[in-house]
């Protein structure tokens, strides 16, 4: 009997000797120089990233067919772009200028893709929680506090960190922090389309979306919450609030998404209670769904962790780990290259923009004086995400039907975001200049062909002069 008990004493301990065994072979043989399990992913992410697409499409490993273990290319092409390697271009195809992906710095990461890279392991951060039994990465919140007092586009000091899945899920949570009892949601036209669409879709008793500030001015007793956007999206400027945010009754969030040197002049770091980020619009990688807030009240902050952590519990593990390197290289060399590629992107396609509507009478754009940027310590001219296009009513149009002018648009095979979407009127459509340089490439063509037929169709100069006109030249002899 003893014999036996000995025997079933000895098969855990066994058992407990054969795993210990088999996890120091696994970590000698990770411990051998160069790669050893992580050969084969950064081969199939080489792989994957090695395909050309000719230039006008990209391959990525989860949009890949796996055959028997090999990698099958497969290029998912730019917009107006198709067949297996994104040669065959379709010119008659609709130029898409409505989405905001910020294709527009792809080349930058492309450049720096040594750096940029990350690659899992199978066990990473397969917890709920880091080692201090928070949902936040230490060292990504101390590289984003970095990242804002190198550009210096807002003061951290003093004030509490969040992570979001972008900045719609902090926006909603910060309306939830503030909204204590039944609360007005304002922001001022024309306004980003979530503002309203996010808040009324939740349909909660405690707040409702009503637009536009100015009728709650003077308002001393409804509790409001007031939406800022500086740089505004769509127009791109540098807004201040409507409301008095000294009076007990009147809460802010500022949104700050756009604001970042290679988008706007910074006149000074932002200093508000509760201020909105996202890596989507900084870094281009909206599709890692990744944003922040700084926040002052500490009330205001723990509720706002409570709503995160019953929606989410926090952002996922692995895109924390992706974007502390990512804002790890865009914080190099206190940012200059990565702003300076930004910047000059935009503001070339600023000016091409503005070169073709300046022939035109019928298209304009909203008009952004330069200003003085402390981070590049010069005048920096516009650079802005979006144009504000204007269409004006061609001569005879009241005659005819008026056609709104998205629709103009449409007829040319563009497609913007139409003016109501942001609570403004069908004379005006977003076009986004944040896209590949193919979108970007086909928007000007169609921009330019529209307006070429504007100028043939015009009447001769001397028909078009103001009445006073014909008299003028008559006394000066030259009419």
């Amino acid at each position: 009997m003893a014999r036996a008990c000995s025997y079933v004493r000895m098969v855990p301990l066994a058992s407990s000797l054969m795993i210990n065994a088999l996890l120091v072979m696994s970590w000698h043989r990770f411990r051998e120089p160069g790669l050893s399990w992580s050969r084969k992913a950064a081969e199939d992410a080489e792989s994957a990233a090695a395909l050309h697409c000719s230039g006008h499409g990209r391959a990525f490993l989860d949009g890949l067919v796996l055959d028997d273990g090999e990698v099958e290319g497969r290029c998912e092409c730019n917009s107006c772009y198709g067949g297996p390697d994104c040669s065959e271009f379709s010119p008659n195809c609709e130029v898409d200028a409505n989405q905001g992906d910020p294709l527009f710095l792809e080349p930058f990461w492309m450049m720096n893709s040594d750096k940029s890279a990350v690659l899992l392991s199978g066990w990473h951060r397969m917890s709920y929680y880091y080692d201090d039994q928070s949902y936040i990465s230490k060292r990504l919140e101390k590289t984003i506090r970095k990242l804002h007092s190198v550009v210096g586009n807002a003061v951290t000091e003093g004030k509490y960190v969040l992570f979001g899945s972008g900045s719609t899920q902090l926006l909603n949570a910060a309306i939830h922090a503030l909204s204590s009892r039944p609360t007005t949601v304002v922001a001022s036209v024309p306004h980003y389309e979530v503002f309203g669409a996010q808040t009324e879709l939740f349909e909660s008793k405690k707040y409702d979306f009503l637009g536009q500030p100015t009728p709650w001015i003077n308002n001393t007793k409804d509790n409001i919450i007031e939406i800022v956007t500086a740089p505004s999206n769509p127009i791109g400027e540098l807004r201040d609030p409507i409301l008095n945010s000294t009076k007990g009754n009147v809460k802010m969030i500022h949104d700050r998404a756009y604001y970042w040197p290679h988008y706007t002049a910074i006149p000074a770091p932002a200093d508000e209670d509760l201020m909105l980020f996202t890596v989507s619009k900084l870094t281009g990688h909206a599709g890692s769904r990744f944003g922040w807030a700084l926040v002052k009240d500490e009330k205001v902050y723990q509720r706002m962790s409570e709503y995160l952590e019953l929606n989410t519990v926090g952002v996922s593990r692995d895109t924390q780990l992706r974007m502390l390197k990512i804002l790890n290289v865009a914080t190099e060399d206190k940012g200059r290259r990565f702003f300076e590629f930004g910047q000059w992107n935009l503001n070339r396609r600023w000016k091409a923009l503005n070169s073709i509507l300046s022939n035109s009478r019928r298209f304009s754009v909203q008009q952004i004086p330069p200003l003085f940027c402390t981070y590049f310590n010069k005048l920096k001219e516009p650079t802005p995400a979006y144009a504000w296009l204007k269409c004006e009513e061609e001569e005879g149009d009241e005659e005819k039907e008026v056609k709104s002018c998205h629709q103009v648009l449409k007829e040319a095979k563009i497609i913007g975001r139409e003016g109501r979407i942001f609570k403004s009127n069908d004379q005006y459509v977003r076009l986004s200049l944040i896209r590949s340089e193919d979108d970007f490439k086909m928007l000007v063509d169609r921009l330019r062909d529209l307006v070429d037929r504007e100028v043939e169709s015009s009447p001769p100069l001397a028909k078009q002069r103001p009445p006073y006109a014909n008299l003028v030249l008559w006394y000066l002899g030259t009419g």
